[in-house]
């Protein structure tokens, strides 16, 4: 249930209210908008009536959330939420936030030489991986430590903030400390002990949606890192697994308008493993922005033809500075900047 109070509501008095609510058995979750204060119920609300609720000369309206995720709502927090990382403001209405870089960071001057590259063209942060997760146990893992190591490198170098995977609980303390975004990946959406322990970190988290993610699903696992606290979270639409073989996974467009009707959480689109396949990157890009994403993450190598992994779906360089031209134009068209 959410309680809207009217605007220029005192603070003792929406205190007053709480009190009321908590008297009652139930937890309240307060959202301070910039017109007016979002009052979340959790509990059994069944035992409060709306009408008497409503007789609260503060109280503007009354509605029961059907979705089982609360904080993700967008019925709880009618705002946007802009999730502000080095000059970036992913989720700014008007905006779009590029986020590019390598599958795996492999050498020093690999990661370095890419990230002035991509800076160069227009983005506005650095990704790479270092710990690398893989469906085979005998494919290349990542550098670990030392790839985490040289991230911090080129970020030192070009003042990009860098986004990377997490894998386990155990290295959050880590991530904390050492990145400027930290990765959920698709397979680790619904390891709910790291989402928990991502949740008490104030860190911004990029939460992909899994392999077979339904929306609610999704939404129910950003749930957790935002139960805990933690209200930084941007989703990440990465494509899903369907009965279609030719594409890697199915680019689910139709996810970015509707998880925007239902949550207030930034979301952006990775364009790179959805298809698989580098060609297909510039005209999925092109879309994503035309159905309202916040922004994407592109995998870029300066070489892609020798890449340790993913190097079919990577652009080059030159293929990368050619979409950033391209989606500037097609900004210009939907009210969106590339910042």
């Amino acid at each position: 249930m959410v309680v809207i109070l009217k605007p220029k509501t005192s603070e003792e008095d929406v205190t007053k209210i709480i009190s009321y609510v908590e008297d009652m058995g139930l937890d309240v979750m307060v959202n301070k908008g910039v017109d007016c204060t979002v009052l979340g119920l959790l509990g059994d609300t069944s035992r409060i009536d709306p009408d008497t609720l409503m007789l609260n000369v503060h109280v503007d309206r009354v509605m029961r959330i059907a979705e089982p995720f609360k904080k993700a709502s967008r019925k709880f927090h009618p705002e946007p939420t802009i999730v502000k990382v080095g000059g970036a403001e992913i989720g700014k209405e008007g905006t779009f936030t590029v986020i590019a870089g390598p599958c795996s960071v492999e050498t020093e001057e690999q990661i370095i030489h890419v990230a002035e590259s991509v800076k160069n063209s227009g983005a506005a942060l650095l990704r790479g991986g270092a710990f690398k997760p893989r469906t085979s146990p005998y494919s290349f893992q990542g550098l670990e430590l030392e790839g985490l190591r040289l991230l911090k490198e080129a970020r030192e170098k070009t003042g990009l903030p860098i986004v990377t995977e997490i894998m386990s609980p155990k290295m959050v303390e880590v991530f904390e400390k050492d990145v400027d975004i930290i990765q959920v990946g698709a397979r680790n959406m619904q390891n709910f002990d790291l989402l928990k322990e991502l949740g008490k970190t104030s860190k911004p988290i990029l939460l992909k949606r899994g392999l077979s993610a339904t929306i609610e699903e999704w939404l129910m696992s950003a749930e957790y890192i935002l139960a805990e606290g933690n209200p930084n979270v941007i989703l990440c639409e990465r494509g899903i697994r369907t009965f279609e073989t030719y594409t890697r996974n199915t680019l689910d467009l139709s996810a970015i308008p509707a998880v925007k009707r239902l949550s207030h959480l930034p979301v952006i689109v990775d364009p790179s493993h959805s298809a698989g396949m580098s060609w297909m990157v510039e005209p999925l890009s092109l879309a994503a922005m035309a159905v309202g994403a916040d922004g994407l993450i592109v995998e870029v190598h300066n070489n892609p033809a020798k890449a340790w992994c993913d190097g079919a779906q990577s652009l080059n360089e030159s293929q990368f500075d050619s979409l950033m031209k391209k989606m500037r134009a097609i900004g210009k068209h939907v009210d969106k900047e590339i910042v």
